[in-house]
């Protein structure tokens, strides 16, 4: 493996995982209590102030790569999963077509008169 394509995963990773970390409940729970800190010692408001816009300029970007990341991966499996479906679906078409031939003529109309009245029912 190079150099380049282990930055890159090790960046893809850290961005995924700020991602879901900044995504929980527990983040919006210790920057409650960030927020609340002031009340309790107004002399390190402008302290706080600074630390929370370095937060916002590191979360913001790192959130935008996870995000895209996150959403890159779900249309792949999006991809997969419509092949698989696909390809399920034409086997049953084929699976279908040789019931059809190895069923007589005759039960054809039958079968083809009662999903008529099955679909009609169903509207």
């Amino acid at each position: 493996m190079n150099l380049r394509s282990l930055i890159t995963r090790s960046n893809d990773t850290i961005a995924v995982k700020m991602t879901i970390a900044f995504g929980s409940i527990w983040c919006v729970y210790a920057f409650t209590v960030f927020s609340l800190i002031p009340l309790l010692a107004p002399q390190v408001e402008e302290t706080l102030l600074y630390v929370s816009n370095c937060i916002q300029l590191i979360a913001l970007p790192a959130l935008m790569v996870g995000s895209a990341l996150l959403a890159r991966d779900a249309d792949a499996r999006a991809r997969a999963d419509h092949a698989a479906l696909v390809e399920i679906l034409d086997d049953v078409r084929e699976e279908l077509a040789t019931l059809k031939r190895l069923t007589p003529p005759a039960l054809h109309s039958q079968h083809e008169e009662s999903y008529a009245a099955d679909q009609t029912a169903l509207r």
